[in-house]
């Protein structure tokens, strides 16, 4: 998609500069970038293998009304190299911000925010949910999500809940939607011990335009991560999450690939010392299918063929590099044992965010 983008952002500056309000509110205008290569080597009947190499990036104004509203406006867009068109996909950004001292409510363009540097790539998915219930890729083949967004941080809980509308209900296409909720509370002070939850959806639908079935797809359940002694590392956790999950491609006629609730079994070990991460994941489930996970992790192989029990390990290596305040790079390695298949993949990241304050002059 080719877009006029010096024309908009030329626009957008005119409009952050106009009227005699503009001059008693704090402006800034924002850089967010990421340039990435993701490179998956998957040989197996349950994930096709895909190299994503390019770059997206956000260019928006800040105005902030007071401490508590900021309205949003600007442009996204995402290029991959060797495209056509100079960018895959132009979006707006334009957002409502209405937060407190610890909680925000976003409507407009949401923050998934998690394509970040040193977090590894096991936990770089668009709001970071385990893998089994959204796979991390999604953060670079569909970057950029609208709806409604309210996230929650106190010192002992911290919770995400989100609605991504992904297409409207129209006389070609069903709506689509995804929503879910991410949160952990400290069970106790002083105890690094804290309670886990995640749940999904992805949504299939629409009562306007009849075409094509209706179905929901979803996964979610509760577990424990665990703040373990540091000892020789600067960080160690270790987590565990029992999910559930159910798919209905369609709710009037039932597939044949539809047995019920799929249960599975998350565990994962992380270490952490200056600059360098290291994980293992181990994974097992019977009948587990859901629309958006990691297909390593799911039942469906061969053309929608099902494998009711599963079994996958992954281990995997990271740095980070952080050579200046704004910017970050981070560069993984992981081997993946998916069943009796061996394979592998890599990825670059990199991330430069900085902001910019804009000085208006009042207007008489």
């Amino acid at each position: 998609m080719r877009f006029p983008i010096s024309v908009a952002l030329g626009g957008l500056l005119a409009l952050a500069g106009a009227g005699p309000a503009a001059a008693q509110e704090r402006i800034t205008f924002n850089v967010d970038m990421t340039f990435y290569g993701d490179n998956t080597e998957f040989f197996n009947p349950w994930r096709e293998g895909e190299t994503l190499l390019g770059t997206e990036g956000r260019l928006f104004f800040d105005v902030v009304l007071n401490e508590f509203v900021t309205v949003r406006g600007g442009l996204f867009g995402n290029h991959l190299f060797g495209d056509d068109d100079n960018f895959e996909t132009v979006l707006p950004v334009i957002a409502l911000h209405v937060q407190n001292d610890y909680a925000r409510f976003v409507i407009g363009s949401i923050e998934s925010g998690t394509r970040e540097v040193g977090l590894g790539p096991d936990r770089q998915g668009p709001h970071g949910l385990l893998p089994p219930l959204q796979t991390e890729s999604l953060a670079f083949s569909r970057p950029g999500e609208a709806g409604l967004q309210l996230t929650i941080n106190r010192t002992r809980f911290e919770q995400e809940t989100w609605i991504n509308w992904q297409q409207l209900n129209t006389e070609v296409s069903r709506e689509r939607f995804d929503t879910g909720i991410k949160g952990q509370v400290q069970l106790k002070a002083q105890l690094p011990v804290w309670f886990s939850y995640q749940y999904h959806l992805v949504h299939e639908g629409g009562q306007l335009f009849d075409l094509g079935p209706v179905g929901d797809s979803w996964a979610g359940g509760v577990g424990f991560v665990v703040e373990l002694p540091g000892g020789p590392f600067d960080t160690q956790t270790a987590e565990v999450h029992g999910l559930v999950a159910r798919d209905v491609p369609n709710r009037t006629a039932r597939d044949a690939r539809d047995t019920g609730h799929g249960f599975g079994l998350f565990t994962r070990y992380a270490a952490e010392k200056a600059g360098w991460r290291a994980h293992v994941i181990g994974w097992r489930a019977r009948d587990f299918i859901k629309r958006e996970g990691d297909g390593n992790y799911g039942s469906l192989h061969g053309g929608g063929r099902l494998t009711s029990l599963r079994h996958y390990f992954e281990t995997g290596l990271s740095r980070t590099y952080r050579p200046a305040n704004e910017m970050g790079i981070e560069f993984a390695a992981r081997m993946h044992r998916i069943d009796t298949f061996h394979d592998y993949s890599f990825r670059i990241l990199a991330k430069v965010d900085f902001d910019i304050p804009l000085r208006v002059p009042q207007r008489p």
